[in-house]
């Protein structure tokens, strides 16, 4: 009886599963249509209209980047469930600062900038453009108040400028100097059985010493200290200019260590105008409204503030080149992504002049190569190219730079570097550490030159065969900058070496043409080409929102950058243009 039972259900159990596959398809196409219908809706931010009675809000918190990244695709759902509607983007653009301070300074419904919090990580150069939008911004007659519990060295240096500083009675402020370390992995190496086998090219160039010293070499802290003293004078200067304060005094408050003094030493030294709490910069601000009623608007609302259209059938392309130069991936600078990016640009013939932003170490020599060979092309096409460098442009990102028609650089930008080194790294006391054994055949001397080198080590010949390498590159180095800056390249090598300097000796040297910033760069483009009407357009262009919701989830720890960061240097040899890795504190 079970049986007939069991037998009589199997057809009627097969439609329903047949039915049931057929509503969850349904179900499901219906659903994709409705999200395909909204998504745009879903992931986009609304325009944000101005009120009068509005002060700019830019919160003093996140890392500044070039560009700036596209809308958190959680920032707009969020705010609209009201579950998070101050969340503020933790990367934030240079580009979308500058614009919102220029848009705050043209609108009159905003009466002026409220810089809340000093713990900004932002680069030396970054922090003096910046600096220099917020004083264009005063001579327009608006004004700026700075509150923060603390502030950053960089971040009290952008907030000098301002009219009144405040700070939290227990606060402090970072005004104790500048100064610079690095890591050195020689000893962790040797532990491990891992020996970095170095060649090189110029006395300077240090960025290879942490693989085989245990500190600083005597030209390495020379050239350090050099630019490390430049930096500080800049912004010794520029809050002297703010503060009234001599640049004698300054110093000799850093000496005090001012991160470490009690709270009213600030007040009685003129760093700050006066100790309050977070809930008296309502009244600080009504009083400087002149209105209980004011609006605060944040740098992402800010962002999204129409702004008015122009266009125009001339255009200027704005790329950004931004990080470590690697020949493919997706962070840094891309050789397959930059490649692709100024071929379009060439083809475009609207495209009358390019601005290249720099903001780069360096990084692969083959890739900065390839990228120095398409600017090229891009001049060659008629279009004028001048180049704005950021916190730094060194070594391979000086290299990228070198075939501008013109160079801008900002008086503490770092650059130059101009030299190059391989890294073969030696597995052989790991290997025998641990047991393992090679052996194999070939057809020639140096066939197996690479695995060789890797798991026994560089013998005489080899080490002539690698040198040899590297100062071929340095000679293609300092002729494509002898080419580009209109030097002999015996003048470059005098001044290459691997040294870097800061961009008000670059000026000095030719190096660059003109210390200015983002701005005076877009304005020489377009004198070098002939335009008084033009369209800025940016690239690249900005990722999909979806893709920055993946990332959320892909970024690395810093102890699992490093330990890539030593995987990669341990995996295979390798041809670098890249300036010391320098940590400021």
């Amino acid at each position: 009886m079970l049986i007939i039972n069991k037998s009589e259900d199997k057809p009627r159990k097969k439609h329903g599963c047949l039915w049931t596959a057929l509503i969850l398809l349904v179900v499901y196409v219906a659903l994709m249509a409705i999200i395909g219908a909204n998504m745009e809706s879903l992931f986009s931010t609304p325009a944000t209209e101005l009120a009068d009675q509005t002060v700019y809000r830019l919160k003093m918190k996140g890392t500044v980047v070039e560009q700036a990244p596209k809308d958190n695709p959680f920032e707009s759902l969020m705010g609209s469930m009201s579950l998070m509607p101050d969340m503020e983007q933790s990367v934030i653009g240079l580009d979308n600062l500058l614009s919102n301070i220029r848009l705050a300074k043209e609108d009159s419904h905003i009466l002026g900038i409220y810089l809340d919090g000093g713990a900004l990580a932002i680069g030396q150069a970054q922090a003096k453009e910046l600096r220099e939008a917020l004083i264009d911004f005063r001579e327009s007659g608006k004004w700026i108040v700075a509150y923060a519990n603390h502030y950053a060295l960089s971040n009290y240096y952008i907030a000098s400028v301002a009219d009144r500083i405040y700070l939290n009675p227990i606060g402090s402020i970072d005004w104790n100097g500048l100064s610079a370390s690095k890591m050195y992995y020689t000893r962790l190496l040797e532990k491990i059985g891992i020996e970095m086998q170095i060649v090189k090219v110029g006395t300077f160039k240090s960025a290879v010493e942490p693989y085989f010293r245990t500190s600083m070499s005597d030209e390495d802290r020379r050239q350090t200290q050099t630019y490390l003293t430049g930096v500080w004078d800049v912004f010794k200067q520029g809050v002297s200019d703010s503060r009234s304060l001599t640049v004698e005094q300054l110093d000799s408050l850093a000496d005090e260590c001012m991160g470490l003094a009690a709270p009213q030493t600030y007040l009685t030294h003129g760093l700050i105008d006066s100790l309050v709490y977070v809930q008296d910069m309502d009244t600080v601000l009504r009083h400087m409204t002149g209105t209980k009623k004011y609006t605060l608007l944040s740098t992402s609302k800010m962002a999204t503030v129409k702004r008015p259209e122009h266009t125009a059938d001339h255009r200027i392309a704005v790329v950004y080149a931004e990080g470590e130069i690697i020949d493919e991936g997706s962070q840094g600078i891309s050789e397959t992504k930059m490649l692709k990016t100024l071929k379009k640009i060439a083809k475009n013939n609207k495209v009358r002049a390019v601005v290249l932003r720099v903001n780069s170490p360096g990084g692969s020599a083959d890739a900065s190569e390839q990228i120095w060979h398409a600017m090229q092309l891009l001049r060659q096409k008629g279009k004028p190219v001048v180049v704005s460098m950021s916190d730094m442009a060194a070594s391979g990102g000086y290299y990228i730079s070198c075939m501008g028609d013109y160079i801008f650089a900002q008086p503490n930008t770092l650059t130059g570097s101009i030299g190059i080194f391989g890294i073969v790294p030696c597995w052989k006391d790991l290997r025998e550490k641990v047991g393992l054994d090679m052996d194999g055949v070939s057809t020639n001397r140096h066939s197996g030159i690479m695995t060789d080198m890797i798991y026994r080590g560089m013998n005489a010949d080899e080490q002539v065969l690698m040198q040899s390498m590297v100062n071929r590159g340095y000679d293609l180095f300092t002729s494509r900058c002898a080419e580009g800056r209109k030097m002999q390249q015996d003048e470059i090598k005098r001044i290459g070496e691997g040294r870097v300097w800061l961009g008000q000796d670059a000026l000095r040297l030719g190096l660059v043409d003109e210390l200015g910033s983002m701005n005076d760069a877009i304005a020489k483009a377009a004198e070098l080409a002939n335009l008084e009407d033009y369209q800025l357009v940016y690239y690249p262009e900005k990722k999909d929102p979806m893709e920055e919701l993946i990332k959320l989830f892909d970024d690395a720890t810093k102890e699992e950058r490093i330990i890539a960061k030593l995987r990669q240097l341990c995996s295979r040899p390798r041809i670098l243009a890249l300036m010391p890795e320098i940590t400021f504190n």
